[in-house]
Protein backbone atom coordinates (compact mmCIF):
# COMPACT_ATOMS: atom_id res chain seq x y z
CA UNK A 1 0.00 0.00 0.00
CA UNK A 2 2.98 3.04 0.74
CA UNK A 3 4.79 1.45 -2.21
CA UNK A 4 1.58 2.34 -4.30
CA UNK A 5 1.05 5.75 -2.35
CA UNK A 6 4.55 6.65 -2.85
CA UNK A 7 4.39 6.02 -6.50
CA UNK A 8 0.81 7.70 -6.87
CA UNK A 9 2.62 10.73 -5.08
CA UNK A 10 5.82 10.68 -7.15
CA UNK A 11 3.80 10.63 -10.58
CA UNK A 12 1.57 13.72 -9.89
CA UNK A 13 4.24 15.70 -8.58
CA UNK A 14 4.87 16.99 -12.10
CA UNK A 15 1.67 17.37 -13.38
CA UNK A 16 0.61 19.60 -10.41
CA UNK A 17 3.51 21.98 -11.27
CA UNK A 18 2.34 22.43 -15.00
CA UNK A 19 -0.79 24.30 -13.37
CA UNK A 20 -3.90 24.30 -15.31
CA UNK A 21 -2.59 25.13 -18.89
CA UNK A 22 -2.17 22.62 -21.69
CA UNK A 23 -4.46 21.01 -24.74
CA UNK A 24 -7.94 21.32 -24.99
CA UNK A 25 -8.89 17.62 -23.60
CA UNK A 26 -12.14 15.53 -25.23
CA UNK A 27 -14.76 14.28 -23.09
CA UNK A 28 -13.58 10.33 -22.21
CA UNK A 29 -17.55 9.62 -21.71
CA UNK A 30 -16.45 6.48 -19.15
CA UNK A 31 -18.65 4.46 -17.11
CA UNK A 32 -16.75 3.08 -14.08
CA UNK A 33 -19.86 0.11 -13.81
CA UNK A 34 -19.63 -0.75 -17.64
CA UNK A 35 -17.88 -4.26 -17.05
CA UNK A 36 -18.16 -4.84 -20.68
CA UNK A 37 -16.20 -1.74 -21.08
CA UNK A 38 -13.12 -2.82 -19.42
CA UNK A 39 -13.37 -6.32 -20.49
CA UNK A 40 -12.94 -4.53 -24.22
CA UNK A 41 -10.19 -2.27 -22.72
CA UNK A 42 -8.25 -5.52 -21.52
CA UNK A 43 -7.81 -7.04 -25.07
CA UNK A 44 -6.93 -3.84 -26.64
CA UNK A 45 -4.19 -3.83 -24.00
CA UNK A 46 -2.92 -6.69 -23.58
CA UNK A 47 -3.04 -7.16 -27.91
CA UNK A 48 -1.22 -3.12 -28.17
CA UNK A 49 0.54 -2.08 -25.25
CA UNK A 50 1.07 -4.77 -22.89
CA UNK A 51 4.36 -5.79 -25.37
CA UNK A 52 6.41 -2.47 -24.21
CA UNK A 53 3.74 -0.76 -20.77
CA UNK A 54 3.79 -2.50 -17.54
CA UNK A 55 0.48 -3.06 -14.75
CA UNK A 56 2.69 -3.18 -11.98
CA UNK A 57 0.64 -2.37 -9.64
CA UNK A 58 -2.03 -4.98 -11.35
CA UNK A 59 -2.63 -8.57 -10.62
CA UNK A 60 -4.43 -10.92 -13.78
CA UNK A 61 -5.75 -12.74 -10.28
CA UNK A 62 -7.28 -9.36 -8.99
CA UNK A 63 -8.36 -8.10 -12.91
CA UNK A 64 -10.38 -11.54 -13.01
CA UNK A 65 -11.82 -11.05 -10.30
CA UNK A 66 -13.41 -7.39 -10.76
CA UNK A 67 -14.15 -7.99 -14.61
CA UNK A 68 -16.14 -11.26 -14.04
CA UNK A 69 -13.80 -12.80 -15.93
CA UNK A 70 -12.46 -16.92 -15.12
CA UNK A 71 -8.58 -17.88 -14.99
CA UNK A 72 -8.76 -20.21 -18.39
CA UNK A 73 -10.55 -16.73 -20.03
CA UNK A 74 -7.14 -14.90 -18.83
CA UNK A 75 -5.01 -17.46 -19.75
CA UNK A 76 -6.27 -17.85 -23.27
CA UNK A 77 -7.15 -14.45 -24.10
CA UNK A 78 -4.93 -11.74 -22.31
CA UNK A 79 -1.78 -13.47 -20.68
CA UNK A 80 1.02 -13.70 -23.79
CA UNK A 81 4.08 -14.07 -21.45
CA UNK A 82 5.25 -16.68 -18.98
CA UNK A 83 3.40 -15.26 -15.99
CA UNK A 84 1.57 -16.48 -13.27
CA UNK A 85 -2.33 -15.87 -12.72
CA UNK A 86 -1.27 -14.14 -9.17
CA UNK A 87 1.48 -12.21 -10.64
CA UNK A 88 1.42 -8.38 -11.39
CA UNK A 89 0.99 -7.67 -15.28
CA UNK A 90 4.51 -6.99 -16.62
CA UNK A 91 5.78 -6.03 -20.08
CA UNK A 92 7.05 -8.78 -22.49
CA UNK A 93 9.95 -5.92 -23.03
CA UNK A 94 12.50 -5.30 -20.71
CA UNK A 95 13.55 -1.58 -19.61
CA UNK A 96 17.12 -2.53 -20.85
CA UNK A 97 14.99 -3.01 -24.45
CA UNK A 98 12.86 -0.22 -23.90
CA UNK A 99 15.38 1.89 -23.38
CA UNK A 100 17.59 0.90 -26.29
CA UNK A 101 14.67 1.14 -28.58
CA UNK A 102 13.17 4.31 -27.31
CA UNK A 103 15.71 6.14 -25.46
CA UNK A 104 14.28 5.44 -22.30
CA UNK A 105 11.97 2.48 -21.02
CA UNK A 106 8.45 2.77 -21.57
CA UNK A 107 6.59 4.04 -18.50
CA UNK A 108 4.58 1.48 -15.89
CA UNK A 109 0.65 2.77 -16.93
CA UNK A 110 -0.24 1.41 -13.79
CA UNK A 111 -1.33 5.28 -12.53
CA UNK A 112 -1.60 6.83 -16.18
CA UNK A 113 -5.34 7.32 -16.20
CA UNK A 114 -4.68 9.46 -12.87
CA UNK A 115 -1.20 11.25 -12.64
CA UNK A 116 -2.38 13.12 -15.59
CA UNK A 117 -4.16 16.90 -15.49
CA UNK A 118 -7.75 15.68 -17.07
CA UNK A 119 -7.30 12.23 -15.65
CA UNK A 120 -8.82 9.63 -18.04
CA UNK A 121 -9.97 12.57 -20.50
CA UNK A 122 -5.91 12.93 -20.75
CA UNK A 123 -5.69 9.31 -21.59
CA UNK A 124 -8.14 9.64 -24.02
CA UNK A 125 -7.36 12.69 -26.18
CA UNK A 126 -3.63 11.46 -26.48
CA UNK A 127 -5.13 7.88 -27.87
CA UNK A 128 -6.86 9.79 -30.95
CA UNK A 129 -4.25 12.52 -30.90
CA UNK A 130 -1.27 11.03 -32.84
CA UNK A 131 -0.18 12.22 -36.16
CA UNK A 132 2.76 11.68 -38.90
CA UNK A 133 5.78 13.70 -38.06
CA UNK A 134 8.45 12.11 -40.63
CA UNK A 135 10.90 14.59 -38.43
CA UNK A 136 10.52 12.41 -35.10
CA UNK A 137 12.52 8.98 -34.91
CA UNK A 138 9.48 6.76 -34.29
CA UNK A 139 7.63 9.00 -37.16
CA UNK A 140 5.16 9.83 -34.85
CA UNK A 141 4.31 12.57 -33.10
CA UNK A 142 1.06 14.03 -30.84
CA UNK A 143 -0.94 16.92 -30.55
CA UNK A 144 -1.60 16.14 -26.44
CA UNK A 145 1.96 15.40 -25.70
CA UNK A 146 4.55 17.22 -28.00
CA UNK A 147 7.33 14.82 -28.81
CA UNK A 148 6.64 12.26 -27.43
CA UNK A 149 8.79 8.67 -27.85
CA UNK A 150 6.06 6.05 -28.24
CA UNK A 151 4.61 5.40 -31.55
CA UNK A 152 0.97 5.14 -32.35
CA UNK A 153 0.35 1.65 -31.59
CA UNK A 154 -2.91 1.62 -32.82
CA UNK A 155 -2.59 3.23 -35.93
CA UNK A 156 -3.64 0.29 -38.43
CA UNK A 157 -7.07 1.02 -35.97
CA UNK A 158 -7.60 4.49 -36.61
CA UNK A 159 -5.13 5.52 -39.56
CA UNK A 160 -2.97 7.94 -40.27
CA UNK A 161 -3.45 11.35 -39.39
CA UNK A 162 -1.71 14.52 -40.45
CA UNK A 163 -1.64 17.58 -39.13
CA UNK A 164 -3.04 21.32 -40.76
CA UNK A 165 -0.95 23.70 -39.73
CA UNK A 166 -2.02 27.44 -39.05
CA UNK A 167 0.06 30.59 -40.35
CA UNK A 168 2.19 30.42 -37.07
CA UNK A 169 3.62 26.79 -38.30
CA UNK A 170 1.51 25.25 -35.15
CA UNK A 171 -0.79 22.23 -35.42
CA UNK A 172 -4.32 23.55 -35.80
CA UNK A 173 -6.00 20.27 -36.45
CA UNK A 174 -5.21 16.90 -37.76
CA UNK A 175 -7.01 15.05 -40.60
CA UNK A 176 -7.41 11.89 -41.28
CA UNK A 177 -5.05 10.80 -44.55
CA UNK A 178 -5.21 7.57 -44.83
CA UNK A 179 -8.58 5.64 -43.02
CA UNK A 180 -7.66 2.19 -40.59
CA UNK A 181 -9.72 -0.41 -40.55
CA UNK A 182 -11.86 1.27 -37.76
CA UNK A 183 -14.20 3.54 -38.48
CA UNK A 184 -13.64 6.91 -36.61
CA UNK A 185 -16.89 6.36 -34.53
CA UNK A 186 -15.26 2.63 -33.73
CA UNK A 187 -12.00 4.12 -33.45
CA UNK A 188 -13.60 6.87 -30.45
CA UNK A 189 -15.53 3.75 -28.99
CA UNK A 190 -12.40 1.41 -28.59
CA UNK A 191 -9.94 4.06 -26.82
CA UNK A 192 -13.29 5.11 -24.68
CA UNK A 193 -13.24 1.43 -24.11
CA UNK A 194 -9.02 1.46 -23.18
CA UNK A 195 -9.14 4.23 -21.07
CA UNK A 196 -11.98 2.84 -19.32
CA UNK A 197 -9.45 -0.14 -18.11
CA UNK A 198 -6.75 2.09 -17.79
CA UNK A 199 -8.43 4.21 -14.91
CA UNK A 200 -10.21 1.09 -13.55
CA UNK A 201 -6.35 -0.23 -12.76
CA UNK A 202 -5.31 3.08 -11.59
CA UNK A 203 -7.98 2.80 -8.31
CA UNK A 204 -9.62 -0.81 -8.80
CA UNK A 205 -11.83 -0.25 -6.11
CA UNK A 206 -13.71 2.59 -7.44
CA UNK A 207 -16.96 1.02 -8.27
CA UNK A 208 -16.57 -0.61 -4.92
CA UNK A 209 -15.99 2.63 -3.20
CA UNK A 210 -18.97 4.30 -4.89
CA UNK A 211 -21.16 2.25 -4.33
CA UNK A 212 -20.27 1.89 -0.60
CA UNK A 213 -20.43 6.05 -0.59
CA UNK A 214 -24.42 5.77 -1.65
CA UNK A 215 -25.15 3.46 1.47
CA UNK A 216 -23.59 5.82 3.68
CA UNK A 217 -24.83 8.76 2.86
CA UNK A 218 -28.20 6.63 2.89
CA UNK A 219 -27.25 5.57 6.12
CA UNK A 220 -26.37 9.53 7.46
CA UNK A 221 -29.82 10.18 5.57
CA UNK A 222 -31.79 8.27 8.01
CA UNK A 223 -30.14 8.80 11.19
CA UNK A 224 -30.28 12.27 10.40
CA UNK A 225 -34.11 12.25 10.62
CA UNK A 226 -34.89 9.32 12.92
CA UNK A 227 -32.57 12.10 15.01
CA UNK A 228 -34.51 15.03 14.45
CA UNK A 229 -37.82 13.10 15.62
CA UNK A 230 -36.18 12.20 18.64
CA UNK A 231 -35.18 15.55 19.38
CA UNK A 232 -38.67 16.87 18.76
CA UNK A 233 -40.09 14.12 21.25
CA UNK A 234 -37.69 15.26 24.04
CA UNK A 235 -38.17 18.86 23.76
CA UNK A 236 -41.90 18.66 22.98
CA UNK A 237 -42.67 19.68 26.34
CA UNK A 238 -39.66 22.19 26.72
CA UNK A 239 -41.52 25.88 26.19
Amino acid sequence: MTKRLMAFVLACAPALALGSTGPTLEHSQINVNDVASMQRGASVFMNYCAGCHSLGFQRYSRMARDLGLTEEEVAQNLMFTDAKFGEPIKAAMSAEEGTKWFGKAPPDLSLVARNKLGGPDWTYTFLKSFYADDSRPSGWNNTVLAGASMPHVLWELQGVQRPVLNAEGQVERLELASPGSLSPEDYDKTVRDLTNFLNYVGEPSASQRRSVGVGVLAFLAVFTFLAWLLKKEYWKDVH
